[in-house]
């Protein structure tokens, strides 16, 4: 009874990031401690297109995975990715099942209460995509209406907040959000407007409608609070890249060829973890 009740609470923790005080509690490695071990884990989406997914050959790709792969390249040791969904991206730094979050995490006041964000590598605000024979362009259309967001994310908590009007279908993971859109089971869908700005070029009969929504937020590395050595690891890493430009080389290698024109650079990439406005 004792191994059943053990394996509940692991499936809890790592499905719907519900945790027992007990693996609260787990202490992060500390960077002495993933050197030593040869490893570092880092979490990421794994389909989340383009930014952390696996491709059609079972490999992980995307601009937070070429940031993985980097970042464990510099520290001279072996990457291993786990794949998280949005609503346990705290839970698996809680429970020191992964060692940082790579998986376009926003950064929000709620959020640095429970974790600590390294510096910001990217900048992102909401943006809304909905079928072209019923286009959203302005979020008064949404009164009355179903939106499709996924758990645990700012889409969920910004719309929960301003806007509670409009009816919110909540899913897991972001595969059976935009299932549900190209379902017809809501009539729009909201995330990160760099993600929806993807995938409406990929699905014909979909459009941006809502570019920009809200505010302009950050996106950072994240591990356990408290974690020191791992923090400044990683600040001084984001610093450092920026001085040779690193992560326009991942937009190019990662990106560029998902938007084309339609995304300037300037307005998702963040160097040296230094905010800056694209004239």
């Amino acid at each position: 009874m004792k191994k059943i009740l053990k394996a509940v609470a692991l499936a809890l923790v790592f499905t719907l990031g519900i945790l027992p005080a007990a693996l609260a509690d787990a202490q992060a490695r500390t960077l002495d401690e993933i050197k030593a071990s040869g490893k570092l884990v880092i979490g990421v989406f794994s389909d989340k297109k383009p930014f952390g997914y696996v491709d059609e050959n079972g490999e992980y790709q995307g601009y937070d995975v070429y940031l993985a792969r980097r970042l464990a390249k510099d520290l001279g040791v072996e990457l291993t990715l786990e794949p998280v969904d949005a609503p346990n991206r705290v839970a698996y730094l809680e429970s020191a099942k992964v060692d940082v979050i790579l998986a376009n995490f926003t950064v929000t006041d709620e959020r640095a209460e429970v974790v600590d964000f390294a510096l910001p590598y990217m900048k992102v605000a909401l943006g809304v995509v909905s079928p072209d024979a019923a286009l959203i362009t302005d979020v008064s259309q949404l009164s009355g209406k179903t939106l499709i967001v996924s758990k645990g994310t700012t889409a969920e908590t910004y719309f929960t907040k301003n806007y509670p009007d409009v009816t919110l279908l909540k899913f897991d993971s972001y595969t059976e959000a935009f299932n549900a859109l190209l379902d017809g089971r809501g009539d729009a869908l909201s995330t990160d407007n760099t993600e929806v700005l993807a995938w409406a070029l990929e699905n014909k009969g979909f459009s941006v409608g809502i570019e920009s929504l809200g505010s302009l937020d950050t996106i950072a590395p994240a591990v356990q609070k408290g974690n020191a050595t791992v923090l400044t690891w990683l600040n001084d890493e984001i610093t450092a890249l920026g001085k040779e430009n690193f992560f326009h080389t991942d937009f190019d290698a990662t990106l560029k060829g998902v938007y084309g024109d339609t995304v300037d650079p300037d307005n998702l990439v963040v160097e040296g973890g230094v905010v800056t406005t694209a004239e």
